[in-house]
C-alpha cells in the first residue's frame, strides 16, 4: 500500500467519513492519522461531526477513547454564522450541507497548512476553495 504523505505541522481536520473510517480501524486512515501525529500535526474535529459519525453499532469505549485523542472543536454563534455564509457562497442549502459547512469553516480557522479527510471532495471543495488540502478516505 502505497502511503500518502501529508505536510509538517499544521492541522487534520476529519470529516464524517474520516472519523467513521478511524473507528473502524481502517488502515490508510489510522496511517494518515499516526503520520500527521508525528509530523506535529494536530488533528481535529468539529463537535457537529460525531453526531454525523456515531450510529447504533458504534463501539463507545472506542468512541470516548479515540475522542480523547482529537481537539474536538464546537461550534456556536460565530461559526454557524461563518458556515451559514460558506453556503450562501458556494450556493449550497444548510438542510442537506449544514454540518458539511460547519467542518469547512472549522477547517479554515486552522493552522496552515490544513488538510482534510474526507468522501465529500465535491462539496468540501465548494466550501473551503483553495484553502484546504482536500485527502479522499
Amino acid at each position: 500500500m502505497a502511503r500518502r504523505r501529508l505536510s509538517h505541522e499544521g492541522t487534520l481536520v476529519l470529516d464524517s467519513e474520516g472519523l467513521s473510517q478511524l473507528l473502524a480501524d481502517n488502515e490508510t486512515v489510522v496511517a494518515l492519522v499516526a503520520e500527521a501525529r508525528s509530523r506535529g500535526m494536530e488533528v481535529v474535529i468539529c463537535a457537529l461531526t460525531i453526531i454525523e459519525a456515531v450510529h447504533a453499532r458504534t463501539n463507545s469505549a472506542r468512541l470516548s477513547w479515540l475522542l480523547s485523542g482529537l481537539r474536538v472543536t464546537p461550534v456556536g454563534d460565530e461559526e454557524a454564522k461563518a458556515a451559514s455564509a460558506l453556503l450562501m457562497g458556494a450556493g449550497l442549502h444548510g438542510h442537506k450541507y449544514a454540518i458539511d459547512a460547519a467542518v469547512a469553516d472549522l477547517a479554515l480557522r486552522q493552522q496552515r497548512p490544513v488538510v482534510m479527510l474526507t468522501s465529500d471532495i465535491d462539496d468540501m471543495a465548494k466550501l473551503c476553495g483553495e484553502g484546504v488540502r482536500l485527502v479522499s478516505v
